[in-house]
């Protein structure tokens, strides 16, 4: 007869409890918090956007979402960056192991919502599966109107993530080392 060795719940426990832990703080061992896009550092914005790229390939994949859903180039329109970061934080909080057990079914609910979100941005934006455009923007009663945004052919998706990214962090770094008084300006 075999018998099975009897557990120890503290120290078990502990190490299982340490690394779920590890698995849902960001990348420099905080507890999970909203994304600020506006006030994010350089650093900071290449941790999320490359956390947020990863989510949102594997979640089109897992759900089978269309790009009136999920355009490819979502990262170029900040409604669609919003929408998706506060989705993804939503569902990592769904789906912590401490987390109340019907907390993924909340979860869904809020993605139902959110999908019909992301719709509307989308149709909003005129982003679309094969090209793109900026996000045409209101002009209020003595603003200039802007000019007509030009579209773009889609043809490379994640090379565009890849520059799309560089290009935010050299702005974001141009801006802090100007506030820091580093540079004449940005």
């Amino acid at each position: 007869m075999v018998t099975a060795e009897p557990l120890n719940p503290t120290s078990h426990d502990a190490d299982i409890d340490d690394e779920v832990d590890a698995l849902f703080h960001d990348a420099y061992g905080l507890p999970l918090h909203p994304v600020n896009w506006r006030t994010l550092t350089a650093d900071e914005a290449e941790t999320e956007w490359h956390a947020l790229n990863d989510w949102v390939n594997w979640l089109r994949r897992e759900f089978g979402l269309p790009a009136s859903i999920i355009p490819p180039y979502w990262h170029r329109h900040p409604e669609l960056v919003w929408e998706l970061s506060a989705l993804h934080l939503k569902w990592l909080g769904a789906y912590d192991p401490h987390q109340d057990p019907a907390a993924p079914l909340a979860w869904m609910v809020d993605f139902r919502a959110a999908r019909e979100r992301l719709r509307e941005w989308v149709t909003i934006s005129g982003t679309r599966l094969d090209r793109d455009r900026p996000t045409r923007q209101t002009t209020w009663p003595g603003e200039p109107s802007p000019d007509e945004p030009a579209e773009t052919r889609i043809t490379n998706r994640e090379q565009d993530f890849a520059q799309f990214v560089n290009e935010d962090l050299s702005r974001r770094a141009s801006a802090a080392a100007f506030l820091h008084g580093d540079i004449a300006e940005p």
